[in-house]
């Protein structure tokens, strides 16, 4: 038989190695099923695999039906090590967890997905945005962003409209929102809501710009009065719904 190229091997065996992390533990013929390979070629990555240390056998999750005469199937599952070996490919781990999410349960649940992820983000940010001056929130989020890693700042807008900008010079998930930009939406829909205004991306970094922007409205033209927006309140600022039109802003809407 003609040897099979070492690259190939070790493509196929991260493949496996990869499949056990996201849908583990997992039987040896689920496996085989998955990656379209032989018992034999299946059995010879697990083994591979095994003496590498990346995964190791688990007992059944849940008793098993009766499988007839034979030993009960083995479960396969990843090991720390293992899954430390993945830490750097984390951004296509993601990728992958999002396309099964919205091929099984659809694009909304994508969209539920993002916003429940940058629920805690949100919760941690409102009693520290709150608690700042009006004129002084974009700033506040600005300097909570940060902390967390994204480089951002806050400037005046430059725009004729006026109002501010948010500028974040990094994004711990471009490469993710490049496919998913729920994930910005939702990152941009706790923004108008911590901070009672309408708001408008102009730039992401997941889109190929140098930084993500965000045009913040001025309270002064959200019909309020001069009351409060409670930031909790979702309709109240929320960016796909604008309370002001692309005139009365200075045309800085997208």
């Amino acid at each position: 038989m003609p040897s099979v190229p070492a690259h190939t091997e070790r493509d196929t065996r991260a493949r496996v190695a990869r499949l056990i992390l996201e849908h583990g533990p997992v039987t040896a013929s689920t496996l085989g099923e998955r990656v379209g390979l032989t018992p034999a070629a299946i059995r010879r990555h697990l083994d591979a695999l095994l003496a590498d240390g990346m995964i190791e056998v688990r007992k059944a999750r849940a008793p098993q039906a009766r499988r007839g005469r034979g030993r009960p199937a083995k479960w396969f599952a990843i090991t720390d090590a293992g899954r430390n070996a993945f830490v750097h490919a984390y951004d296509d781990l993601a990728t992958s967890a999002l396309r099964f999410i919205a091929e099984t349960a659809g694009d909304h649940a994508v969209a539920e997905f993002a916003r429940r992820q940058i629920a805690d983000l949100e919760r941690r940010y409102r009693p520290v945005v709150q608690q700042a001056p009006p004129n002084q929130r974009v700033r506040t989020l600005a300097e909570a962003l940060s902390g967390d890693g994204y480089a951002a700042a806050a400037a005046k807008a430059p725009q004729p409209g006026g109002g501010e900008q948010l500028c974040q010079h990094h994004c711990p998930v471009a490469h993710v929102a490049a496919e998913f930009p729920q994930l910005c939406e939702a990152e941009t829909e706790a923004f108008s809501r911590l901070l009672g205004t309408p708001v408008q991306r102009l730039a992401t970094i997941a889109h190929g710009d140098g930084i993500c922007t965000t045009h913040v409205s001025p309270r002064s033209l959200c019909g309020t009065g001069g009351e409060e927006h409670d930031p909790g309140d979702r309709g109240a600022a929320s960016p796909e719904r604008p309370l002001i039109s692309d005139e009365e802003s200075g045309g800085t809407s997208l």
